[in-house]
């Protein structure tokens, strides 16, 4: 883990209120899929919980910037990020994170909602660059399709990796996109899409509360306990 200067190069609006911040580090940052760093804008106090946070890398170590991405609030945090202009420098300390991809992986599922698919862009971007055969299986939920983040970078790759297969959920009211499914993420659509969910590895990244139910249902279902992996994005 190292603290280094980085420069912001770029800015990508995900959603209405998700935004993607790519900076051009001063050094590599070697980091794996699912790891993720702090963004320091209070240099003197560290320990500023307001102003430092962290983030999800949201892609691929292959990559010469490194990207983060947040849902902006009304957060003094987030009001330093929106306030960053380009060739602006931050500290970033990185990298952080032991819930993490593994190229040995051969079947996985992911179970999320939210801004939690920040990580899980940093591992399937990376499965995708080193054209891996890893079977991947993603459940993402959100309110409406509109809040769906990345979600022209997750139809990409799921057309041109046919060992991908996402299936997007909408819980606030029926979704525009037809390929969407109305409802959460329940046992019946777990056991339906994740037929083989007894072989795969689960990640779930997100709120807390997500985190605790998506690891009860695939408990409830007979996955094993050491076959769970989970991180929850606590103070976000």
């Amino acid at each position: 883990m190292v603290t280094l200067r980085a420069k912001l190069t770029e800015r990508i609006k995900r959603t209405q209120d998700v935004e993607s911040f790519r900076f051009l580090p001063a050094e590599k940052v070697d980091f794996i899929p699912g790891q993720f760093l702090q963004v320091i804008f209070d240099t003197a106090n560290q320990a500023n919980q307001e102003l430092n946070k962290y983030l999800s890398f949201s892609c691929s170590p292959s990559r010469e910037y490194i990207e983060v991405t947040k849902r902006l609030s009304t957060s003094s945090f987030s009001q330093e990020l929106k306030n960053l202009e380009i060739n602006d420098e931050v500290f970033l300390k990185a990298p952080l994170g032991n819930c993490v991809f593994k190229d040995r992986y051969q079947k996985i599922g992911f179970l999320i909602g939210g801004i939690g698919i920040t990580p899980v862009i940093s591992m399937l971007e990376y499965i995708v660059d080193k054209n891996l055969t890893t079977d991947t299986i993603l459940l993402y939920s959100n309110r409406t399709d509109r809040d769906i983040a990345f979600h022209k970078e997750l139809d990409y790759w799921r057309s041109i990796n046919n060992q991908i297969k996402v299936f997007y959920t909408v819980t606030d009211s029926q979704a525009s996109d037809t390929n969407c499914i109305f409802g959460r993420i329940d046992k019946n659509l777990l056991t339906e899409k994740a037929k083989d969910y007894g072989e795969r590895l689960f990640f779930i990244f997100g709120p807390p509360k997500m985190v605790e139910a998506m690891n009860a249902l695939c408990l409830e279902v007979g996955c094993k306990k050491e076959n769970i992996k989970t991180e929850s994005f606590i103070g976000y």
